[in-house]
């Protein structure tokens, strides 16, 4: 398909999605409680949803079940709403979510704790909440994809976690995936250069152990593979003139 550049009109239609994505993880935020369970997220989500002229994308994509991912402690990503799933203090807990709204896709993802959570924990979130933000910094014109990449790798490995390389962001746009593959590790190289009119979903996920994970019997829940815990924070970004320009800040 190749890389789509987008016109301002066509991100400005891209922010208004991603706001609403924003406005569905801030009001699951701050609804969720231990003794829940992700099923009750996702019931929640759906609510929300129904207030605004956006339909959910993440259902139905590919046989996904679920308008929301809802990740717990070692679950990377993708983990499938259930009401076997009970969140209890001391979890974290990674949303991800996504919406078309007038043609275009927003997509956004945080890991938040449920109550009090350890220290490890905690330094993982923000340790990733950091490779998310050094990464945004080089979503400039002139830079390289790997540069993104290297921002992500270099803070994570420097605080002593790894980066998942098996997921990648992604181009958004129109549709949900789209050109051009966003890595989160790897050292700069002369790979394809970010160009105004770019619009991607950076998405560092970090573990508090092994870069490896696998994916779970259910066909999608992907896990760390020493079970030790994960972080996951995304934005869609779109590359402006003079930086980068975040169209789901929250």
């Amino acid at each position: 398909m190749g890389i789509i550049l987008k016109s301002q009109a066509e991100i400005e239609k891209l922010r208004r999605a991603n706001q609403v994505v924003v406005e569905v993880l801030n009001d699951l935020k701050s609804y969720v409680r231990p003794g829940m369970t992700t099923l009750d997220l996702e019931k929640r989500a759906r609510k929300v949803l129904k207030e605004t002229k956006a339909r959910p994308v993440f259902l139905g994509y590919r046989g996904y079940p679920a308008v929301l991912c809802a990740s717990i402690n070692e679950e990377v990503i993708h983990g499938i709403p259930n009401d076997r799933r009970v969140l209890k203090e001391g979890d974290i807990l990674s949303l991800d979510f996504g919406v078309e709204l007038d043609g275009f896709v927003g997509d956004a993802a945080f890991t938040v704790p449920i109550g009090k959570v350890d220290e490890e924990k905690e330094r993982l979130m923000q340790v990733t909440r950091d490779c998310l933000e050094k990464a945004v910094a080089a979503t400039r014109p002139g830079n390289r994809l790997s540069d993104i990449a290297a921002a992500v790798q270099g803070h994570a490995e420097a605080n002593g976690f790894s980066v998942v390389y098996q997921f990648v962001g992604h181009g958004i746009g129109r549709r949900m995936h789209e050109d051009p593959q966003v890595p989160n590790c790897g050292i700069p190289v002369p790979d394809h250069r970010l160009k105004e009119g770019m619009v991607l979903a950076i998405e560092p996920m970090v573990n508090a152990g092994t870069a490896d994970v696998v994916v779970a019997d259910d066909g999608w829940t992907a896990v760390t593979a020493d079970g030790r815990p994960s972080a996951h924070f995304e934005r869609s970004v779109a590359v402006g003139s003079d930086g980068p320009d975040v169209l789901s800040a929250w």
